[in-house]
């Protein structure tokens, strides 16, 4: 599971990244960014602006289209979830962004070790 702080949760963050935010495609997986330091005008008022561009959220998406089991959705999501966390925890991913995971149908059926390699591909193309 991911720690609570670095969920990508409200409605706000989620539009905001779909407005500003750039594709990154990989072979099973896209990633949808959103490098908060670009759009200070788009700040929320209420929140200090510091603390908020140092901020990492990250979401997962797995639609019907990969499977219409949710057994199966769900495990896609474990898994990716699970290398996400490892991720945060050796600090492998730079704070200031919002992430958003995407799966695309070929997802389905792929193992753990297939997830991992795509997550850090991913990740190494922000860098």
């Amino acid at each position: 599971m991911l720690p609570k702080e670095n969920r990508l949760t409200k409605i706000r963050d989620f539009n905001l990244l779909f407005k500003h935010g750039v594709y990154i495609s990989g072979q099973f997986l896209d990633l949808k960014l959103l490098k908060l330091a670009k759009i200070p005008d788009y700040f929320p008022k209420k929140e200090d602006s510091a603390t908020f561009i140092n901020q990492l959220l990250i979401g997962i998406s797995v639609g019907v289209k990969v499977s219409k089991k949710a057994v199966l959705r769900n495990k896609i999501k474990r898994q990716i979830r699970e290398v996400l966390r490892l991720s945060l925890q050796k600090n492998e991913i730079i704070p200031g962004y919002y992430l958003l995971f995407i799966a695309k149908k070929e997802a389905a059926g792929k193992k753990y070790s297939e997830f991992e390699k795509e997550v850090h591909c991913l990740l190494s193309k922000i860098k």
